[in-house]
Order: C-alpha cells, then structure tokens, then sequence
C-alpha cells in the first residue's frame, strides 16, 4: 500500500473472490469501495469494511457517476465474472456468448470512467481477471476464451494509454494496467496479488500479465 490510504474500487464485487480482495485490502489500510447490482449480496462486503455502491458495471453512465462521487481513486479492480462452456464447438451458443459478455463490458466501462482519476493518482492500479485458456484455448471453452481474450486485449490497450500519457507530457509513469491469469482462481492468492499492486513499481506493472 502507498502512504496515504489509497482508495480502491472492486467492480462487481458480490463473490467469494470479491470479499477476499476486499478483506486483504482493508487489512492493508485501503479504503475499499465494493459495488455489486444486488445490495443483499453486498451485505458481506460492507460487513468485511467496505463501502457499497448498488451500481451495474457494465454501465458506463452508472460507472462515470460513480467515479465523479468518489473524486479521488488509486485503483480499480474488476471482478465481473462467471463461466459457461461444453459440448465442443457445436455447443458454443450465442445464449451462452451473451451471459460471458459482461465481463468484457465491465472492463470497458470501468477504465473508460476511471481512466482519469487513475492517471491522476501517485500509484493508480487498474486490474482484471483472466484465465489461462487466453494462452490455450479449447473447442468446449471457445466463447469464454474469447471474452477473456478480448479483455486482455483492452486491458492492454488502457496499458498503451497510460504510458502514451506519461510519454507525451512528460511526466512519470503513475499508473499500470495489470492483467492477472489463472486457470482455477483461488479468491485468497488473488487477495495477495491485488494487495501487491502498490508495493511494485509502476513501470514494471503496465502492460504485465500476471500468472496466479
């Protein structure tokens, strides 16, 4: 963690890996804002101690709102989620294309609302979830490898972003776009990673994949 109490935004945070990351991050002394479309799911999250937003982050009207509220924010994390797959490539359905979807969404309007504060902050982190079917992707997982692919794609793009900034005014590197890759996430390793954002260089963490 940075000096001052660094302000952290957990997109979608209404799951096992979401309370992990929030607990680890208030341990840590960060401010945590968890937000979730269920407000009954975000019980657990405000009872860990975080602040809860009832918000949709696929939404970049609902997202853009959210980041004018808070002002300041040092990192965002989107944790919007879920797995459908099977039956080879015949089974790829567009139903199930279409319930993958979100998560690809929640990257593009949290970085897209957040790019500003991030760019601001002494140490802004923005991170998302991937898997490692990204690097081997199978026939029966064809629409959730390419909804994650697509995400890393984009989250690569916010990297290219962050330092095209920091090239063309001349001013530090102050933000990283940091991808972390596992093959089954477990919500405790990805605590640790997430909590170690802000003791790495920023330099060394855009545009880094980051295997769980």
């Amino acid at each position: 963690m940075t000096a001052d109490r660094p302000a952290i935004v957990l997109a979608g945070a209404t799951s096992a890996a979401g309370l992990a990351v929030t607990r680890a991050l208030v341990e840590a002394g960060a401010r945590v804002v968890a937000t979730g479309r269920s407000r009954d799911r975000l019980a657990a999250l405000a009872d860990a101690g975080a602040e809860v937003v009832v918000a949709d982050a696929t939404s970049l009207a609902a997202m853009t709102n959210l980041a004018a509220r808070l002002g300041q924010v040092d990192g965002v994390v989107s944790l919007v989620g879920g797995w459908r797959g099977g039956g080879g490539l015949a089974g790829q359905s567009d139903k199930d294309f279409d319930a993958l979807l979100p998560a690809l969404q929640a990257v593009r309007a949290t970085s897209r609302a957040f790019d500003r504060a991030l760019q601001a902050s002494d140490a802004g982190r923005f991170a998302i979830v991937s898997s490692t079917a990204v690097a081997r992707p199978l026939a029966g997982g064809a629409n959730y490898a390419a909804v994650k692919a697509a995400s890393e794609a984009w989250a690569r793009a916010v990297a290219h972003g962050f330092a095209k900034t920091a090239r063309d005014t001349g001013e530090p590197l102050r933000a990283a776009s940091v991808i972390f890759r596992a093959k089954a996430l477990e919500p405790e390793a990805l605590a640790d990673a997430v909590v170690a954002l802000w003791e790495s260089d920023t330099a060394d963490l855009n545009d880094r994949v980051i295997e769980l």
